[in-house]
C-alpha cells in the first residue's frame, strides 16, 4: 500500500483527533472524580472502610476538628510513620472535609510537645470547638471513641446506686460491672456511686442513675429519694435479676412493672451448648426502638426475669427485647432436666426489657428496665452484642441517640498463607508462562506487520 501525501494527511488527523478526543475524555474523568466518589473495599472484613456508626458520629461534629501528630519523622526501622498518620485519617477526612492535619517533630520542637501534654513517642492531639482529647492507639474504636467525647462536650455523669452489695460500675468481681464502667468512661461518661443513706437526693447533675440488683433492703427513705428522682424527670437503667425486689416494690409499682417470678428457659440455648437459663436475644426479638434499631448481634441474658408493663396514660412504654420465642418462664427448679408445665410455667416468647418515656415539664425522661443484669457483668459483657447493647441503653438514657458503641473489626485477611506447592504455581506463571505469552505475542505482532 502506497503512502500518498493525501493519504499522510488523513492519518496525521485521525490521530490528532484521537490525541484531542482521549484528552477530553481524561479532563472529563477527572471532572467527574472530583464531585463523585465511588468505591468498593476488597477486603474480607472491610476494614478500609469507615463504619456506618463512626460515620454517624462525624456528622454530629458541626465544626472542623484539628488534628495535631506529634511524631517523629521515621522510626528506628526506617518506616515513615508521617505517612502512615496520614494513611489512618485519609478515610476520615474523605468522610468529614474540614478534618485537618498538623504533622510536628518532637525532637525538632519539644517545647510544643510539651505544652500540648504529649506523652507518648507518637501522639494524636485532635482539637474540636476548643475542647481537645488525646490518641494513641490507631484503629477505629480508639479513634470513634474520641468523636464520642469531642462530640459530647461536657461529661455525662452516670450513678449507680450503692451501699446494699449492688453491682459496682467500677467492681473487678464477676458479677460486678467493672468492665462496662470502664467503656463507658472511654466513650467519654464519668461514673461514680451514689449512697442515698447519706446523700440527701440524687444529685440533679446525673444523666441517670443505676440500679443493679441490690443484695440487701433498701431502706423506705432511700426509696422516697429515688422516687422522687424520677418525679423530677430523672432517668434510670434499673437491672432486675430473678431474685426479691429489696424494697424496691414502690418504684416498680410508679412505673407500672408487672414482675412474674421464674427464670426465662430458652431452648435455643441449648443448641449453642449452654445452659437452658441462658436466653439468647436475635434480631427477630428487638424491637424497632433508638436502643436497638442497629444492634444486628446476638446478645445473652443468663438467668433472666419477664418484664411486664401495665399501659397508662403517663408513661408511653416499648418492649424493647423477646427472648425464647419456644421456650417459656421456669416456675420450677432448674436442676435436671427441665421441661415445660402448662399448669404453672408461662410460655414464651418473654420480653425481658422494657423501655418507658414521658414529659415532665421540660424534659423528656427516659427509663430502660432490664430483667437481667449478668449481661452487663465482667463475666458476659464480651459476648455477642451485649456491650454494644448496654451502650446504646446508655446513649439513649443520656440523650444522646446517634452514639453507639464501635467493636474492633476482625482482621480476617490481614494475614495470607499459601501452600508450597501454590507458591510454585505462582512462581512458575510470573517467572515462565507470563514472559513466554508476553514474547508469543510481541513475535506474532512483529510477522503480521512484516507481511504488510
Amino acid at each position: 500500500m502506497e503512502l500518498t501525501r493525501k493519504l499522510r494527511v488523513q492519518l496525521m488527523a485521525h490521530h490528532g483527533l484521537f490525541v484531542v478526543l482521549l484528552i477530553a475524555l481524561t479532563a472529563l474523568a477527572a471532572y467527574l472524580a472530583r464531585d463523585y466518589r465511588i468505591e468498593h473495599d476488597l477486603t474480607r472484613a472491610h476494614r478500609n472502610t469507615v463504619s456506618a456508626a463512626t460515620l454517624e458520629v462525624l456528622k454530629r461534629l458541626d465544626a472542623p476538628v484539628n488534628v495535631t501528630a506529634y511524631a517523629v519523622a521515621k522510626d528506628a526501622r526506617g518506616d515513615n510513620v508521617h505517612r502512615r498518620i496520614e494513611e489512618f485519617l485519609r478515610p476520615y477526612q474523605r468522610a468529614k472535609a474540614d478534618i485537618t492535619l498538623g504533622l510536628v517533630d518532637p525532637r525538632e520542637q519539644p517545647r510544643a510537645a510539651a505544652a500540648a501534654g504529649v506523652r507518648a513517642p507518637v501522639e494524636l492531639v485532635l482539637e474540636y470547638k476548643r475542647r481537645t482529647e488525646h490518641l494513641t492507639e490507631f484503629n477505629e474504636q480508639a479513634f470513634a471513641n474520641v468523636l464520642m467525647r469531642l462530640a459530647r462536650g461536657a461529661e455525662r455523669l452516670v450513678l449507680w446506686l450503692d451501699g446494699h452489695g449492688e453491682r459496682k460500675l467500677d467492681g473487678i468481681a464477676n458479677h460486678d460491672l467493672g468492665e462496662f464502667g470502664r467503656q463507658l468512661q472511654h466513650k467519654g461518661f464519668r461514673v461514680n456511686s451514689v449512697n442515698l443513706a447519706l446523700a440527701q437526693q440524687v444529685p440533679a447533675n446525673a444523666a441517670l442513675l443505676v440500679i443493679a440488683s441490690p443484695q440487701a433492703d433498701v431502706t423506705a427513705d432511700e426509696v422516697q429519694k429515688i422516687r422522687r428522682h424520677l418525679a423530677g424527670g430523672g432517668n434510670l437503667l434499673w437491672l432486675i435479676d430473678p431474685e426479691p425486689l429489696r424494697g424496691l416494690a414502690p418504684v416498680a409499682e410508679m412505673l407500672g412493672l408487672v414482675l412474674t417470678p421464674g427464670v426465662v428457659v430458652d431452648p435455643r440455648a441449648v443448641q449453642l451448648k449452654a445452659s437452658p437459663a441462658f436466653a439468647v436475644g436475635a434480631a427477630g426479638g428487638y424491637s424497632r426502638h433508638p436502643v436497638t434499631g442497629m444492634l444486628n448481634l446476638n446478645t445473652l441474658f443468663p438467668f433472666s426475669r419477664q418484664i411486664g408493663v401495665i399501659e397508662s396514660e403517663e408513661w408511653r412504654a416499648t418492649p424493647l427485647i423477646e427472648v425464647a420465642q419456644r421456650g417459656w418462664v421456669e416456675t420450677g427448679k432448674l436442676d435436671g432436666d427441665v421441661t415445660f408445665d402448662k399448669n404453672r410455667d408461662i410460655p414464651g416468647p418473654v420480653t425481658i426489657a422494657a423501655a418507658f418515656e414521658r414529659t415532665v415539664g421540660d424534659r423528656q425522661q427516659r427509663v430502660v428496665v432490664v430483667g437481667n443484669g449478668n449481661f452487663l457483668s465482667n463475666t458476659f459483657l464480651g459476648n455477642g452484642g451485649n456491650l454494644d447493647l448496654g451502650m446504646s441503653i446508655v446513649n439513649w438514657l443520656s440523650g444522646d441517640d446517634s452514639l453507639f458503641a464501635i467493636q474492633p473489626r476482625p482482621a480476617a485477611d490481614s494475614s495470607l498463607e499459601l501452600d508450597h506447592v501454590a507458591l510454585l504455581l505462582i512462581a512458575f506463571t510470573f517467572l515462565f508462562v507470563l514472559p513466554f505469552a508476553f514474547m508469543v505475542t510481541g513475535a506474532v505482532i512483529w510477522w503480521r506487520r512484516r507481511k504488510v
